[in-house]
């Protein structure tokens, strides 16, 4: 892997994710284009895709061989090591009914692995970024997730996939989690929910069947900021899944963490 090729892609990716951002905060709060997408009331607004069109192109201009994945546009590109994965607007459905929590993401993967990750939330200003081996940054600040109480006080992260929807064992284990922390979030933003973790405000998350453009980004941020990423099986989380069922939190706070999902699975 090169760090030029890193070096070049985290300048490109800060400054495009910044002024996809900016298309996001001039449009919220006013009359949008929006449209609905999918079968479970999912929406698309004009500014996914004017935001996402910035950063493509951008990528695009300095990187033409590389493969590009976005949650609009769909695959662009030859199949490549490198490949590039999108989502110019996390938390659309906030966005639309302005309801101010939403993110653009940008995360490079080599070999199915992200090497760089950059969240942006444009309505506070704040540019979380890592790099494969170089640790997590909140606007040049560095991150860590934190340990210390027991996880049943703390604030865990919940985050599903769209065609999840109510299915009992989703609803089962989000009950069971309920009950058993101090608080259970769903911002429907979920790349804000890891940067939160790696920036130690939250303590967990747990993601039941939710694969897409907003979660490799995310998964670095927290690796990088110490945190630990596991299954449902307590195996390490690395490549690429398709239907992904992750614990993520502090190292101390894993083996309990994983108890409670497994307990609240039925699981032994």
């Amino acid at each position: 892997m090169d760090a030029n090729v890193l070096q070049l892609a985290k300048e490109l990716s800060e400054r495009a994710i910044r002024q996809a951002g900016q298309i996001s905060r001039e449009r919220f709060g006013r009359d949008i284009d929006m449209k609905s997408k999918g079968d479970f009331g999912d929406v698309v607004t004009e500014a996914d895709y004017l935001a996402e069109d910035v950063i493509i192109k951008q990528i695009q201009s300095v990187f033409p061989n590389h493969q590009i994945h976005s949650e609009e546009a769909g695959s662009l590109g030859e199949e490549s090591d490198w490949l590039w994965l999108i989502d110019p607007l996390d938390g659309t459905n906030n966005f639309a009914v302005g309801l101010p929590v939403f993110t653009a993401s940008i995360t490079l993967m080599f070999k199915r692995e992200p090497v760089l990750g950059v969240v942006y939330e444009p309505l506070t200003d704040r540019l979380f970024c890592s790099v494969i081996g170089s640790g997590a940054y909140c606007n040049n600040r560095r991150m860590q997730v934190v340990g210390g109480r027991a996880i049943s006080k703390g604030n865990i992260g919940w985050i599903q996939g769209h065609n999840v929807q109510n299915d009992r064992k989703a609803v089962r284990l989000r009950q069971h989690i309920d009950v058993n922390v101090k608080r259970m979030m769903r911002l429907w933003a979920p790349t804000l929910q890891w940067c939160l973790l790696a920036s130690g405000d939250i303590d967990g998350i747990v993601l039941f069947n939710s694969e897409g453009d907003d979660l490799y980004s995310g998964v670095l941020m927290v690796k990088e900021a110490g945190g630990t990423v596991v299954d449902f099986e307590g195996r390490p989380f690395t490549g690429m899944n398709k239907e992904p069922y992750l614990i993520a939190c502090h190292p101390g706070h894993k083996d309990d963490l994983l108890k409670m999902v497994r307990d609240g699975l039925g699981l032994k």
